[in-house]
């Protein structure tokens, strides 16, 4: 077993907020789940589960346990404050520091979420039908009713399946363009009645339709990176975790 490895996220973030994808290196777990998977939901063994999860805990210096959610590819965000046990949801926010918000993915797309002034943060599960949802709405509007401008708002979108190796058919596609008409722009066809469809280009033309412009990410394809789990590449598999934290006060870039 080696150490863990950690996906640091590259954005102009403030100084107290901490944000990281986890890889699959690292851990306890075997098989189809080797070796530092993170979900309980998956198939894998609970012992080794929670063991990769006290190696995250202790690699990071994490303050507390994250705040797992049970996600449904929906469009529910929740207090990560108020998390005290399993609850159906896919996007998490706080404002409260040493509060660790957390999402799963394996090819979805994890998309982080922080205030220029380091006083709120955001995670949310954005997959094609967390997207048509509108996890990401329901996010940004948080901030919105927090008083926050979307021009305070900057994002990192982590690993998720690149554009070369997600072919979606025509319900993904009619689907995605009927909530979100601007991501026509994230299609490209690549054969009668299939497109490769680029996640990362379409959250970022909803974010934008949002007023929010500073994205930063986008640059991992966990299909080909074997650093990472992927759900199209082999099934069943574990998931990796991105997870975002405040420390201390807010302070400075």
């Amino acid at each position: 077993m080696r150490e863990p490895e950690f996906i640091r996220a590259d954005w102009p973030a403030p100084a107290n907020v901490h944000a990281v994808t986890t890889s699959r290196r690292g851990g306890f777990s075997i098989d189809n789940f080797a070796s530092l998977n993170l979900a309980d939901h998956v198939g894998d063994n609970p012992h080794q589960v929670e063991l990769n999860r006290e190696q995250v805990r202790g690699a990071l210096e994490l303050p507390e346990e994250p705040r797992w959610l049970m996600q449904v590819h929906g469009n529910v965000l929740v207090c990560a404050d108020k998390i005290s046990g399993p609850i159906e949801a896919d996007a998490a926010w706080t404002s409260t520091p040493d509060v660790v918000c957390a999402v799963l993915t394996a090819d979805c797309l994890p998309v982080l979420f922080c205030t220029k002034d380091g006083s709120h943060i955001a995670v949310a599960h954005a997959g094609w039908r967390g997207l048509c949802a509108g996890i990401l709405e329901q996010t940004v509007n948080h901030f919105l009713a927090a008083a926050i401008d979307p021009a305070e708002i900057l994002v990192w979108c982590g690993p998720a399946i690149g554009p070369d190796a997600y072919e979606v058919d025509g319900k993904v596609y009619h689907a995605l363009l009927k909530v979100a008409p601007r991501s026509e722009l994230s299609f490209m066809p690549s054969g009668p009645g299939h497109w490769k469809l680029d996640l990362y280009k379409a959250a970022s033309e909803i974010l934008t339709s949002l007023g929010v412009s500073e994205i930063s990410g986008g640059e991992y394809c966990t299909f080909s990176d074997q650093r990472f789990y992927s759900h199209r590449r082999l099934a069943p598999t574990g998931r990796q975790a991105s997870l975002i934290w405040l420390s201390g006060k807010p302070s400075a870039p």
